[in-house]
């Protein structure tokens, strides 16, 4: 076994472990009676991601080993449950393509688990189910063509990586700040809109994390995995691997200062919340950008965006959509921040040329439209989607159910509440 295929088995497994840190850093942040629920909406997302891409996803929509479809959209059939690539088991290449497959379906794993946060509390698991197999195929997989499309000869064609809207400039986006965590973030803004406030716990006063060790423990593990998240995409010499780990670890460690600080001054406490809530801002915040910046504009980064997070996730209660886990607040707006902070400070070196280091405008306007592009695609898909099964089988819990808590209603297990 070569190197690169140890370390990228290695990192697929460091990223399939961030769904179940996911699941705990969300499950500690909801109430005693549907922490269950909310775990076990990670856990779904792990089932059907995983069954769908070997089906139609891997191979076909989003296109990274074959070059059949359109730029915009793959075809399923392409090479339907990998048989074509089974052919070849045995040989290096096609140890090296199940290798980047494994690692990239946990990409698309955690990109619909990330959602979830949004319908806490409230949301049924099997229409989460349906929904998570529709976001996956229409949504997840179409978009990760459009940025990290390879075709057989391993040539990337996605068109936002390649020419955004006919700039005649690509967008950057290293690890997923557009395609995961906009992409996500969009998702969730429509599916709160769709399903609506819960019936108790929408306020600033209730919004109580039932176990904060969990949270803690959820955002150490996400942290860890971020590592592989970052470090092992396809494309990068040793000494830019090791720029992607430092300014992993530089990023989180200045957005968790920026997001207490906030607090520090709007609510006279820094939170361990806060500061969980601020590692993975910055986390997200660095995913588009960790190549591409040094660590100085890292850290600068992540202060921006702990801060502006911090603030942010408060605008759900003034606009009245309930994201119960600021799924927006967090993933939306430091993904949008990351994304555009490339075209503005990216190094020339490892960029091209930026706003400041450079004076191109190019790779700003692409950062932005592509934002732009995945944002609006993932709003508009999933808001049909998500309306077409409340409307028919329905999405939401029952309101006595919803009050009573849904762990026992819908699982039939949970804390034992006197």
């Amino acid at each position: 076994m070569s190197d690169v295929l140890a370390w990228q088995l290695i990192c697929a497994a460091f990223v399939l472990f961030m769904t179940p840190g996911l699941a705990f850093f969300y499950g500690g942040l909801v109430k005693q009676k549907s922490v269950v629920s909310m775990m076990m909406l990670s856990f779904g997302s792990i089932a059907v991601v995983t069954l769908l891409y070997v089906l139609i996803g891997g191979t076909g929509i989003a296109g990274n080993g074959t070059d059949g479809g359109s730029k915009l959209f793959g075809n399923p059939f392409q090479d339907f449950g990998m048989s074509d690539l089974m052919s070849g088991v045995g040989g290096g290449d096609a140890a090296n393509a199940f290798g980047g497959h494994a690692f990239l379906v946990a990409f698309c794993i955690i990109t619909v688990a990330l959602v979830s946060g949004a319908v806490a509390d409230r949301a049924r698991f099997w229409p989460w189910m349906l929904f998570a197999a529709l976001f996956t195929t229409f949504v997840v997989f179409p978009t990760f063509r459009w940025i990290w499309g390879v075709d057989s000869e391993g040539t990337f064609y996605g068109w936002l990586a390649n020419d955004v809207w006919g700039l005649g400039q690509g967008a950057l986006d290293w690890a997923g700040g557009t395609v995961i965590h906009q992409s996500a973030g969009a998702a969730a803004l429509a599916l709160a809109l769709v399903l609506g406030k819960r019936k108790i716990g929408f306020s600033k006063e209730e919004s109580v994390a039932h176990n904060v060790p969990l949270v803690l423990i959820g955002a150490a593990i996400l942290w860890f995995g971020w590592y592989g998240f970052n470090t092992g995409v396809f494309g990068a010499d040793e000494g830019q691997t090791s720029l992607i780990f430092f300014n992993t670890l530089v990023a989180p460690a200045a957005a968790l200062l920026g997001w207490i600080a906030v607090e520090a001054v709007k609510d006279g406490k820094a939170t361990a919340v806060g500061a969980a809530s601020g590692i993975v801002t910055g986390l997200v915040a660095i995913t588009p950008a960790c190549a591409f910046l040094t660590p100085v504009w890292a850290m600068v980064l992540g202060l921006v965006s702990g801060a502006v997070c911090a603030f942010a996730v408060d605008l759900k209660f003034k606009l009245g959509f309930d994201d119960t886990l600021d799924v927006v607040g967090i993933h939306l707006v430091a993904g949008f921040i990351g994304c555009l902070w490339v075209g503005i400070f990216g190094a020339e070196a490892l960029t091209g040329g930026s706003l400041v280091f450079g004076g191109e405008v190019k790779l700003f306007l692409a950062q932005l439209l592509s934002s732009l592009t995945v944002i609006a695609f993932s709003f508009v898909v999933t808001f049909v989607f998500a309306t077409a099964i409340e409307k028919t089988i329905g999405f939401r819990a029952k309101e006595e159910d919803e009050i009573a808590g849904i762990d026992l209603v819908l699982h039939g297990e949970g804390y034992a509440l006197d």
